[in-house]
């Protein structure tokens, strides 16, 4: 893992962009996994890959958001800068403009539905954009977007070390069905990471999405998983009213989400409980699906 610190943030901004060298360079409250994110300044912000296997995303992003954002009913990142290696850190990295607002929470949203419902209509205009010079699903974004064929043996691994504690026949079957039909629909625009902390809240409202780098093209099961992972019953029911899709698709959609949960739940000893309590909790919330609709 590479040290990503302010001392080298305020360095690399100092060679490459002087214009800015004298803003104020410090992290922001939620950093982030995938990559580390300072603040540069009350207006921007410097995003930096964490790992190789992130790299691949900057240039992505730099690419089709400027063309995606002037589509879309909320704001995007907007790229304001692209960064070479230097200062000892070895891949290019992003200057955006920043977005002011809270991460998306229980918490700070004022009402689950309508909520589900902007984040619903969000989706469909992104659906609705031209995808056919987009990235098709690849290592760039960790196949969303592409077949869960490519998670089988890590879920189907997860499902034995889980033996003990979950239905596996049940668990299996749901699995299963997943895997049993793809997207028969031209390929779409998909963000690939639609999470709490890539959606943005101000007065209680949804306000922005951020964080594309897990974006492409194909199918857009993977941006349906928050049905589960945040929404209870009655926004889970008005998101899927208002975006559609057949049951198949939501099959696949419940495949993305119980692979994130199982490998979670069935991961490393050091793993955080709380974060494993939390991806019990959509397998829970998958398996009551299902139970629903037999």
């Amino acid at each position: 893992m590479v040290e990503i610190d302010v001392p080298l943030v305020r360095g690399l901004v100092a060679e490459q962009f002087p214009e800015w060298a004298g803003l104020d360079v410090r992290p922001v409250a939620n950093g982030g996994w995938d990559n580390r994110t300072f603040h540069l300044g009350d207006t921007m912000s410097v995003r930096l890959p964490s790992a190789e296997r992130y790299v691949a995303q900057v240039e992505k992003e730099h690419r089709f958001l400027p063309a995606l954002g002037p589509r879309l009913p909320l704001p995007i990142p907007v790229p304001l800068g692209l960064g070479k290696p230097g200062k000892g850190y070895p891949w290019p990295w992003s200057v955006y403009a920043w977005i002011a607002g809270d991460r998306s929470s229980l918490r700070t949203i004022a009402d689950l539905t309508v909520f589900a419902e902007d984040l619903a209509d969000f989706l469909l205009a992104l659906w609705k954009i031209d995808a056919s010079d987009g990235p098709p699903a690849g290592t760039h974004n960790f196949f969303r977007g592409g077949s869960l064929e490519v998670y089988d043996a890590e879920t189907r691994r997860s499902i034995d070390i889980l033996s003990g504690e979950i239905d596996v026949p049940l668990i299996t079957e749901i699995w299963e069905r997943a895997l049993a039909s793809t997207w028969k629909d031209r390929p779409v625009w998909l963000h690939g990471d639609v999470a709490e902390g890539n959606l943005l809240v101000r007065d209680g409202r949804l306000a922005a999405v951020i964080d594309f780098g897990s974006s492409g093209t194909g199918d857009p099961a993977c941006d349906l998983v928050i049905a589960w992972t945040l929404f209870d019953e009655p926004a889970a029911r008005a998101f899927r009213n208002r975006v559609g899709f057949d049951a198949e698709t939501w099959e696949r959609a419940g495949g993305w989400c119980l692979w994130k949960a199982l490998i979670t739940v069935a991961g490393e000893p050091g793993t955080n409980p709380l974060v494993r309590e939390q991806h019990r909790r959509w397998i829970d919330r998958i398996v009551a699906d299902r139970l629903s609709r037999t």
